[in-house]
């Protein structure tokens, strides 16, 4: 018996498993880290092994409208690959060391809220009385999950990984602050694989700065782990989410975004064996409530 999916069963499900394989990158991480790999060398595993289908799409898909893009678009385009990609990663990496995947992924759910604030500091947009109170109420939930999380385990460490974290979502919210413009001038797609390609080269030059690393040193599980980031939790749900969008529009996927946390919390008590409490629940509860109204058009 054949399933026939309208075009728009085919979005949902396709934004459905995007979200979740996108959530699986901070479940990798940690189970990576218990093979005692660094953040950095796991970081340059999952982008060496992505990279090369964004150098074949980059060299396959021309920018979409070529005859309206400056030379001085390009050195914006390797600044927002630097922060957007290269930044935001590597301080995901380093935060994933000190709080719980689940933690990560709530504080990471709150960059639209960041978006808001910076598109208000930057480019003058008002921010509405309803939007204010959301992004008040976001904060308070975070505030509460953190209390809580530094009540059980070490404070210090939570609460430097939880930082670590927040400049991560900073970062990223500051590439689609600034990005926005340049995006129709190379297309969602190309401008993507441009970043994500000065972004493997600022890693590379990185690890080769900090000179004392050997990227052949590690068990099998490491690389393979890396490659599954690669694949799994990179490249097949940015293609995912692409189509989703196309599909349903922006606003509309944006609706599934809220998966994204709870995904990430029941793979980390499936594989990782991360509890939440009641008062964790409540509190992600409120950042998604939070979330979705600020998003909300």
């Amino acid at each position: 018996m054949s399933i026939n999916l309208s075009e728009k069963g085919v979005g949902v499900l396709y934004a459905i498993l995007g979200v979740v394989l996108f959530s699986t990158k901070a479940v990798m991480v940690k189970i990576a880290y218990g093979y005692g790999v660094d953040h950095l060398s796991l970081l340059l595993f999952r982008m060496v092994f992505a990279v090369p289908v964004y150098v074949i799409i980059a060299f396959w898909k021309k920018p979409l409208n070529p005859k309206e893009i400056q030379k001085k678009d390009f050195l914006w385009l390797i600044f927002f690959g630097v922060v957007g990609y290269y930044l935001a990663s590597l301080f995901d990496f380093m935060g994933l060391h000190y709080i719980k995947a689940g933690l990560e992924r709530i504080i990471l759910f709150i960059y639209p809220t960041i978006v808001v604030l910076l598109s208000w500091l930057v480019f003058k947009k008002k921010i509405t009385v309803t939007q204010f109170v959301a992004i008040a109420i976001t904060y308070i939930g975070v505030i509460v999950i953190f209390s809580n999380e530094m009540g059980l385990n070490n404070g210090q460490n939570v609460l430097w990984g939880g930082f670590l974290i927040f400049l991560s979502a900073i970062t990223y919210a500051a590439y689609l602050v600034g990005s926005g413009w340049l995006i129709p001038k190379f297309g969602v797609v190309q401008f993507t694989s441009y970043a994500m390609i000065v972004s493997t080269v600022c890693i590379i030059v990185h690890y080769l700065l900090v000179g004392d690393l050997n990227p052949f040193q590690f068990s099998w599980e490491v690389y393979l782990l890396g490659g599954a980031m690669a694949f799994f939790a990179t490249l097949v749900p940015s293609f995912l989410v692409s189509a989703a969008i196309q599909r349903l529009g922006a606003s509309t996927f944006s609706i599934f975004g809220s998966l994204g946390p709870v995904s990430t919390i029941i793979l980390a008590y499936l594989f990782l064996d991360e509890q939440i409490t009641l008062i964790q629940l409540f509190g992600m509860l409120v950042v998604i409530g939070g979330v979705a109204f600020v998003s909300k058009k």
